[in-house]
């Protein structure tokens, strides 16, 4: 299923702020909220805006690296969740589709690092339909939170 970043927004929780990756689907009115850490969040921001701030980040370095050594992100597949010991809601797992002098690979990657990657790029997001069905949720309970840039003065 196609995907895009719709926003990153900070969730109230009882353990405090956490930010989250809202994914919006094609033709669908859920979305597939990721919460992510502070850093990755801001950097997905950063992504999404194309905001050079001089020296590279992190996930800015890491594209400067591949595209040096011939790689190219071909799209980022959200794959599937991992329930957690609880049987609740769990990990979110992610496929970071690459083409390199050698051919064609995918890497397993936080889906956090991804998006922050898809974010600079372009590359297509895909989420699975399991990975859909299982973290759907309406999406009117992400439009009213702050956006990560508000919150973090970082940005």
């Amino acid at each position: 299923m196609d995907a895009a970043i719709d926003a990153v927004r900070v969730a109230g929780t009882p353990q405090g702020p956490v930010p989250v990756v809202v994914l919006e689907v094609e033709d669908e009115d859920d979305v597939v909220p990721i919460f992510i850490g502070f850093n990755e969040a801001v950097s997905i921001d950063r992504g999404l805006e194309a905001e050079d701030i001089g020296r590279p980040l992190t996930h800015d370095l890491l594209l400067d690296v591949m595209e040096e050594l011939g790689s190219r992100i071909e799209r980022v597949v959200v794959s599937e969740i991992e329930t957690g010991d609880d049987g609740r809601g769990g990990t979110y797992i992610a496929d970071l589709h690459l083409r390199t002098p050698r051919g064609e690979t995918v890497i397993d990657a936080r889906p956090s690092d991804s998006l922050a990657l898809a974010a600079r790029t372009n590359a297509p997001i895909e989420i699975t339909e399991d990975v859909f069905e299982d973290g759907r949720d309406d999406r009117e309970k992400f439009e009213h939170l702050e956006s990560v840039r508000e919150v973090s003065g970082e940005l």
